[in-house]
């Protein structure tokens, strides 16, 4: 699944085509498109893993789930995996197999865009509050907790919590607040290095937990386990992430 940083590079791909006007709109995604047409792409707005297409009266919410993807200006046939295609007089953008839905206008105000982990409106304090509200929560389902991390993926979280040396099922209650802070201020700071990483095509080879079978600090084998409510995959040092 694309995590944030991803989506902030979809988005920038994407931003030549603000302020052109919809000419064309078809896909199976289940709802009208024809109210699309003569519509003017007003702005891209991205909230974690989601994107925001805003046109004059109304938006479109688009989430590449696990498998998604996207083009521009491509030369291909349509296929069922097209789920939504825009075509302006500059050229063309396409969906495939993501999620796909209409969105109020009104709907975008109601988005607590502060909980975004790579906005300017993040607010790092109001993180630290709804993680101390609950304290029996483990780490790794704090990371992917959208409400609180929007954006966190299994490799942010994989190598924000190898970086901040807490294992995975470690509690939220039982970390000393310093550790608390680190973990907030981590998620962040990672996720820009995944940024700019991925930018310049190498994401992989800065991986130091996830994925990985030996610790580079202590050259120990790294421990492979599905951990928390969501059971995805975490990669762990039992000597140098500590359980809290």
């Amino acid at each position: 699944m694309p995590e944030g940083p991803s989506i902030l590079l979809m988005k920038e791909s994407l931003q030549p085509f603000v302020g052109k006007t919809v000419t064309e709109a078809s896909g199976n995604a289940q709802f009208d498109k024809e109210p699309l047409i003569g519509q003017t792409l007003q702005e891209i707005r991205t909230f974690g893993k989601q994107t925001y297409l805003v046109f004059d009266n109304t938006a479109v919410r688009i989430h590449l789930l696990m498998f998604g993807s996207y083009g521009i200006d491509e030369q291909t046939k349509p296929d069922k995996s097209l789920r939504l295609s825009l075509h302006f007089k500059t050229g063309s953008i396409y969906f495939y197999t993501c999620s796909v839905k209409p969105a109020d206008l009104e709907f975008l105000s109601t988005i607590d865009w502060e909980a975004d982990i790579m906005s300017d409106a993040w607010n790092p304090g109001k993180a630290e509050k709804k993680l101390k509200a609950r304290p029996e929560m483990m780490v790794c389902d704090a990371l992917m907790d959208q409400d609180i991390f929007s954006g966190v993926g299994n490799i942010i979280k994989n190598e924000v919590l190898f970086r901040i040396g807490v294992q995975p099922e470690s509690l939220i209650g039982h970390l000393p607040s310093k550790k608390l802070k680190e973990l907030i201020a981590e998620a962040r700071n990672y996720s820009f290095d995944f940024l700019e990483w991925k930018r310049e095509f190498v994401l992989k080879k800065h991986w130091l937990a996830h994925t990985k079978t030996i610790c580079p600090k202590c050259g120990r084998k790294l421990i492979k386990k599905q951990t928390g409510r969501g059971k995805r995959r975490s990669f762990y040092c039992e000597k140098d992430q500590k359980l809290y």
